[in-house]
């Protein structure tokens, strides 16, 4: 005789989701970043990471919490291009810490360059302070660009940055501009936002 109930079976319990988790993670290395001092020490000994190891770290984070926009890149495998425009502060900070790193399908790459042409062709561009004198005609040189410009100037953000390092004591701290990502065509995400002092074209400041 056929039973007349059938065995339940197991519930299929889903996977959490690869992007899902990888958007946690990210998050938790911005606010550790954001919280965790930087030391002006460089010995071998000493255990806390320098400023510029730090900011190392958030340009490489900042990326990951940027909606990019299709036609961000020619090719499915093409490269995510973090480029330093001028002088370059880091050392081989920054190569280390991009070394063997990817977004999605797009590998992580470190490029320098002093010109503006060349920065267009990347994704996020970190302006060094040596460029202050120009960053109006930065600005303008990336205008149409998928473009993000991080700096750490006084007043870069106000003057169309989109993200500006700044130092509270030994801590690393930034301000964004959002009508310079929007400009850029990119949205930044809200969870970056609460961490960021909010600056408008201009000048204005405020707290998210």
């Amino acid at each position: 005789m056929k039973a007349l109930f059938k065995p339940a079976r197991p519930e299929k319990r889903s996977r959490c989701c690869p992007t899902n988790t990888r958007s946690r993670m990210a998050a938790a290395v911005i606010v550790i970043l954001f919280l965790f001092p930087f030391s002006a020490l460089t010995s071998a000994q000493n255990d806390s990471p320098s400023e510029y190891q730090v900011k190392a770290a958030f340009l490489l984070n900042f990326a990951k919490f940027v909606d990019w926009p299709s036609g961000t890149y020619p090719a499915p495998q093409s490269p995510f291009a973090i480029c330093v425009l001028g002088d370059d502060p880091f050392g081989p900070m920054l190569e280390n810490t991009l070394a063997g790193k990817s977004l999605g399908t797009h590998p992580v790459v470190l490029r320098r360059t002093k010109e503006l042409a060349e920065a267009r062709r990347c994704q996020v561009v970190f302006v060094s302070s040596s460029e202050s004198h120009r960053y109006a005609e930065v600005v303008e040189g990336v205008r149409g660009a998928r473009v993000l410009l991080v700096g750490e100037t006084e007043g870069f953000a106000s003057a169309g940055g989109a993200i500006e390092f700044t130092l509270e004591g030994n801590h690393v701290r930034f301000g964004i501009n959002p009508e310079a990502a929007q400009r850029a065509g990119l949205t930044l995400s809200s969870k970056l936002l609460m961490l960021a002092r909010i600056v408008h074209d201009g000048g204005s400041a405020g707290k998210s």
